[in-house]
């Protein structure tokens, strides 16, 4: 049974940073497609940046763009997602997802997963 454990949120000033991690059990690490999603109170989740399973693809929201960094170790077995010049409206329960996938495949949808941690929040104060 895959399942997945995200870790790091918690509250941080506008215009500081964060660093999510993300912990994979239950299948190889290595054979999963993996990326975060958020959602924010009172709206649908959102695709905030995918890496393939081998680390060398990467995919962003476009609003995230130069602002998030998405990256993973397989020898590690972890996930991380770091995030700087964070802004209020990047206050929202962030959630770690993966589905297996082969080589070069970056999932860029929250559909596309089939796997979810339980999320953790990150509030960002002005």
């Amino acid at each position: 049974q895959v399942q997945l454990a995200e870790s790091g949120g918690g509250l941080v000033q506008a215009g500081g940073s964060m660093n999510l991690s993300c912990e994979l059990s239950g299948g190889t690490f290595r054979n999963f497609a993996m990326g975060w999603v958020r959602q924010a109170p009172g709206n649908e989740r959102e695709f905030v940046a995918g890496i393939s399973r081998g680390g060398g693809f990467t995919e962003y929201a476009e609003s995230m763009l130069g602002r998030f960094t998405i990256s993973r170790d397989n020898y590690k077995n972890i996930m991380h997602l770091q995030g700087h010049n964070l802004k209020p409206e990047d206050t929202a329960v962030y959630f770690c997802a993966a589905d297996r996938r082969g080589d070069g495949i970056v999932i860029n949808t929250p559909g596309g997963f089939r796997y979810w941690g339980q999320g953790t929040q990150v509030t960002v104060s002005s």
